[in-house]
């Protein structure tokens, strides 16, 4: 099944988070019951761009197997970004989005190498306190933030699936911390199988940026995976329109795939 290498890392990060991936009615369907509000974890993969007239099955299917959300997800297993009927769903109301699939056999250093911050794998439960306060600060700081209870109940979850997938060794979660020990930023890092591995929620405090600290811990987490996890093919996904994929190019990866998705967020109020 695996043509897009984006999902294919996909599949394997869900079901290690503990997901069930299950085909059916000629598509994959991805279920989170451990965090039941994951956009990402609860969506439809479709095997090909929608064609003409689409819309409506497509929607039925997601509303027969979510019939709680109020979200509407779909994935497509494509490489090259090519939407097909894409239309008929931005007009109702879905964004399209396509994110660059990048690559690295290994990293190389940042030009700007932070060596201010403490950079290592999180620890105790004060270190993944930390992780979440981190990602509470990044959603407020969104010019579109999600509603404030509803995502820290989302991320502490996902925190807790990354937890139990470092502490089974597949991978880890990074942070670099400062002398308080707050977080600064931080990302994960797991093993998708077959000697590649797909970095995760890559994220830096909005009162700590360009100081190196993403640089520094992608190029630190990628080294520690080729020996840690065997890796020889590291991935990385990114919103081209923003400046995070040339950061990712300055460390050693190399676009390659165009990850395609269409969503719709739920209805406000």
């Amino acid at each position: 099944m695996s043509v897009s290498l984006a999902y294919h890392t996909d599949l394997a990060l869900r079901r290690l988070e503990g997901a069930e991936v299950m085909r059916h009615s000629g598509c994959v369907v991805v279920r989170s019951p451990h965090n039941p509000t994951f956009w990402w974890g609860n969506f439809l993969l479709m095997p090909r761009a929608p064609q003409p007239g689409d819309l409506a099955r497509w929607t039925r299917a997601f509303e027969t197997k979510f019939p709680q959300a109020g979200w509407r997800t779909f994935g497509i297993n494509t490489a090259d970004g090519e939407a097909g009927a894409a239309g008929a769903f931005e007009e109702a109301g879905f964004e399209v989005h396509r994110d660059t699939v990048l690559t690295a056999g290994r990293t190389q250093a940042p030009r700007t190498f932070n060596r201010d911050a403490q950079v290592r794998r999180l620890e105790g439960p004060a270190d993944w306190q930390a992780a979440l306060e981190l990602r509470l600060a990044v959603n407020a700081a969104d010019p579109e933030p999600l509603e404030p209870a509803d995502y820290r109940a989302f991320a502490a979850r996902k925190l807790a699936a990354y937890r139990a997938a470092q502490d089974a060794g597949a991978g880890a979660f990074w942070g670099a911390f400062d002398a308080d020990g707050r977080m600064l930023s931080g990302l994960g890092l797991f093993d998708a199988g077959q000697g590649v591995a797909r970095y995760q929620s890559v994220e830096t405090h909005p009162e700590a940026r360009s100081r190196g600290l993403a640089g520094t811990l992608v190029h630190t987490a990628g080294e520690w995976a080729r020996e840690a996890l065997g890796t020889r093919t590291l991935v990385i996904v990114a919103d081209p329109a923003y400046h995070a994929q040339a950061l990712y190019e300055r460390v050693g990866f190399r676009p390659g795939e165009v990850q395609l998705g269409f969503q719709r967020r739920p209805a406000e109020g």
